[in-house]
């Protein structure tokens, strides 16, 4: 199929964008050189025609067994995500220390198994060789970075051990819970605080980038 995308004839093949970057011949009237683009058109077509931004900030407290309510606008948005189960199954990841990230079990899956199904294909053809210590450090990463975890009613989460360590919170305090777009992040408040007082500059940029 043949479109113009940027002003540019573009075909589209079983899912794959080519463009041209080299004018038509008067003669043929087809294009001298193709350059091949791998951008897969299927993935996009799954996605919802609105997707909505996760956002809000509230503050939370955890009770002695670790757990927090998430706040239902939050909540909702994420499971809205997925795919809807009895029990809505989500991915918590530590992203950084007093930091850890909520989102869709399924969109997080497909990524991480695609990603390792690479990595997997590369070492089996022998191109990693000179990268094994990466590849350890990575699966170290892949042990401990995320786990399942479920929403119980009225958006309760428990944070699992070795979760609770990153998090930096006591059992009794209070944490942030805060829409970050894509997914909903469980801060401790200072490290919360620390992150505005050198993110909230960018807002302006951020915003005219991402909507220009």
């Amino acid at each position: 199929m043949i479109q113009v995308v940027g002003n540019l004839p573009t075909i589209i093949e079983n899912h794959v964008i080519y463009w041209v970057i080299y004018p038509f011949s008067s003669s043929h009237g087809r294009p001298v050189r193709w350059f091949r683009f791998a951008f897969s058109t299927a993935p996009l077509r799954r996605l919802p025609m609105s997707y909505p931004l996760i956002l809000g900030e509230f503050s939370r407290t955890l009770d002695d067994r670790f757990r927090l309510s998430i706040p239902a606008e939050v909540a909702e948005l994420l499971l809205a995500a997925g795919p809807q189960h009895s029990s809505p199954q989500c991915i918590l990841a530590k992203q950084q220390p007093g930091c850890l990230s909520l989102w869709p079990a399924t969109h997080w899956q497909q990524k991480i198994d695609a990603g390792v199904a690479l990595v997997e294909g590369k070492l089996k053809a022998g191109k990693l060789q000179n990268q094994l210590e990466d590849v350890q450090t990575l699966g170290r990463l892949l042990s401990t970075r995320h786990r399942p975890v479920q929403l119980a009613g009225r958006g309760r989460l428990s944070i699992p051990e070795g979760f609770r360590e990153f998090l930096q919170v006591e059992p009794g305090t209070d944490a942030m819970v805060v829409g970050a777009g894509l997914c909903v992040e469980i801060w401790k408040p200072a490290a919360w605080l620390a992150h505005l007082e050198s993110r909230i500059p960018d807002f302006g940029r951020l915003l005219d980038q991402l909507a220009g």
